[in-house]
């Protein structure tokens, strides 16, 4: 049975998940991820994988992924270990996969004293899982190099596109373009899923005050986030 998916926009995790992604190699039997409590009451926790849909409930069931255990419960302070194994279905040999970990927190206590009209809500926190496959072409650390950036005009404007020919999903942290010695910065994205390229994909970037094609002289600095969450700045030149 689902919990219900409650997620307040004002309100703050209080289960903190020890990594911001999950990068499950293909060749390993399984991963954990470490779940903490920060909370001063016990918390009922629901895990689940999905394919990419933000409105997904526990009931999924086309993912090739057991999650154990899927509902627990943890004590104030404490820390519990979640574990993903791989079932073995058939996925891409040549790319990375996305799926994404959704952890759910319920705060289990009574209302106390005083606190019988307040609505006890639950938060939703999302994470990517990249499944990788064995002997890709190339290092995951060469991807954002490889990266290829032009600006292109369509019917929301110009635009800033970025072409991936790597076999990895490449994260964005920051992106802004230099342009005749001005800088436009990247427009706050609509999802997190606005916030990548997918292997040999493309997606574009709408740039604040970015009217008109870029000069010859035109780059773009932008910062990629690695395996373990931490920021790696880049530059490129921009070709229109």
């Amino acid at each position: 049975m689902a919990l219900a998916l409650l997620s307040p926009p004002m309100a703050q995790a209080s289960v903190v998940i020890n990594s911001t992604r999950i990068v499950y190699p293909q060749q390993d039997k399984e991963v954990t991820v470490r779940l903490e409590s920060k909370n001063q009451a016990p918390v009922l926790m629901q895990v689940w994988l999905d394919k990419g849909d933000e409105y997904s409930t526990p009931d999924v069931d086309d993912i090739p992924f057991v999650v154990t255990p899927p509902i627990f419960r943890i004590e104030p302070g404490k820390q519990h270990v979640v574990r993903l194994a791989y079932t073995g279905e058939t996925l891409p040999s040549v790319q990375e996969s996305l799926y994404w970990f959704n952890v759910l927190e319920v705060p289990s206590q009574a209302p106390s004293a005083g606190q019988n009209n307040q609505l006890q809500l639950a938060f939703r926190t999302r994470i990517k899982v990249f499944f990788r496959p064995p002997d890709l072409p190339s290092a995951v650390e060469a991807a954002p190099a490889k990266l290829q950036w032009r600006s292109v005009t369509t019917e929301r404007g110009v635009m800033l596109e970025v072409y991936n020919p790597t076999p990895y999903y490449v994260s964005f942290d920051k992106i802004e373009v230099i342009a005749k010695g001005q800088r436009h910065a990247r427009e706050p994205a609509a999802s997190s899923a606005d916030n990548m390229v997918a292997p040999h994909g493309r997606n574009h970037f709408q740039l604040t005050g970015f009217k008109a094609l870029p000069a010859s002289e035109t780059t773009v600095e932008f910062q990629t986030l690695d395996d373990f969450g931490l920021t790696i700045s880049h530059s490129a030149k921009v070709s229109s």
